[in-house]
């Protein structure tokens, strides 16, 4: 941490490069928490005597845990010492990975994959944390390398746990995490300062109701999160079932196997990045519009899975890439909707988010269980033109995001 300033005035806080690069690595590996059970269903079905149809509750549990945690932990930044929170969170979500690695019984690694999705969110924390401590003409920068942080994080979080698992079993996917989480949290302890803000004048209480006042105020809010809500239930539809039949003959792909089409996933997640830069350009609209389109198209190569493995991956790069643009687009516009809301905004968008994910994750494997992989396939292609037509029945009525209503007073 360093610190610049002239005689009589405050010295300002600035970030060094290793402290935001210690930001970034705190981010990816709470965020990779969130996903590492993806390539671990059927293993976990089979463990603890969950079947097939229902065995997407392991995930819906880690996501409705990490919308809770969106919506009554996020909020805190603005009231506590946020060095405490963040090391605090820390040392809990290790704490619970190592609950969900040690669990004996289906009710306690449930309950403990919930604890670690509700705790993960200290990701968020991290964020607002590093632009409060950079300076105005570093902002960006800082924010976008622990953003880029929490990218690889999610992409490589299913890799990493197909390689654990069939390394040493599928418990060091949360032992090792947990080991790791903990060195950072006291790496934090050790350089990060005690309240670089001054608390929020409002009262806990308040910030959850002013959060939930948004969506009433806010059309574009209401828009953009009900497609966050549709394309993460795709996204889920995918990632949380196509386990199932890569596990099962006549594939029967080893956890590695599984977890490396996450790979794929992240080219094309990675190609979204111009996204926002269209925004800034005027053309969010024609992005989320081309980007609703390839999503509801690459169900058809997914629909191959089971006779072509290059299937899988053009299908994955098409959907990641489209559902990765249509994130960072909505994130792009909501904020720049109400700039002086514009932590509540992304919480509670994101809140859809985690709803989203859950929501894919329970049908997705409700429905492979009683028709197969198809019937996923038309599920996900389903979801995505609804999202599409929401879409198109909206675009007029949603204003482009510098036209959209001046801050509140």
């Amino acid at each position: 941490m360093r610190t610049t300033g002239t005689a009589g005035a405050a010295p300002a806080r600035t970030l060094s490069g290793g402290t935001t690069l210690l930001f970034a690595a705190a981010s990816g590996t709470a965020v990779a928490n969130v996903y590492f059970a993806q390539p671990l269903l059927a293993t976990l079905g089979r463990e603890f005597g969950i079947g097939a149809a229902t065995v997407g509750v392991v995930v819906m549990l880690t996501q409705v845990g990490y919308g809770l945690g969106l919506f009554l932990l996020v909020p805190l930044g603005d009231l506590l010492d946020r060095r405490l929170l963040v090391v605090t969170q820390l040392a809990l979500l290790a704490a619970a990975l190592i609950a969900t690695g040690t669990a004996s019984t289906a009710p306690v690694l449930l309950a403990a994959l919930a604890g670690v999705g509700f705790l993960a969110v200290v990701t968020q924390t991290l964020v607002a944390f590093a632009a409060s401590l950079s300076a105005p003409d570093r902002r960006g920068r800082t924010v976008g390398l622990v953003t880029s942080g929490i990218v690889i994080g999610i992409l490589l979080a299913r890799t990493v746990s197909g390689a654990l698992a069939d390394l040493a079993g599928w418990r060091s996917v949360y032992l090792v995490p947990a080991a790791l989480t903990s060195v950072l949290a006291l790496a934090l302890l050790r350089v990060l300062p005690r309240r670089p803000t001054p608390p929020a004048q409002m009262r806990y209480a308040r910030l959850l109701r002013s959060t939930l006042l948004l969506f009433v105020e806010e059309r574009l809010l209401r828009v953009r999160a009900l497609l966050a809500l549709l394309v993460f239930a795709a996204f889920s539809t995918l990632w949380s079932c196509v386990a199932l039949p890569l596990s099962e003959p006549p594939l029967s792909l080893s956890h590695t196997a599984i977890g490396a089409f996450g790979l794929a996933g992240a080219a094309g997640a990675l190609a979204a990045a111009p996204a926002g830069r269209l925004h800034d350009r005027g053309l969010a609209g024609w992005t989320t519009g081309v980007a609703l389109a390839l999503l509801t198209v690459s169900w058809l190569p997914l629909a191959l899975v089971r006779h072509s493995l290059w299937a899988l991956v053009i299908g994955a790069v098409l959907l990641d890439l489209a559902v990765q643009a249509v994130h960072v687009t909505n994130q792009s516009m909501i904020y720049a909707a109400r700039p002086d809301a514009g932590s509540r905004l992304i919480g509670g968008y994101m809140v859809f988010y985690s709803v989203g994910s859950a929501t894919g994750a329970v049908a997705s494997t409700a429905v492979y269980g009683m028709a197969g992989w198809g019937a996923v396939c038309a599920l996900g292609a389903a979801i995505s033109a609804l999202a599409l037509l929401l879409w198109a029945a909206t675009r007029r009525g949603t204003a482009p995001a510098r036209a959209v209503s001046a801050p509140a007073e």
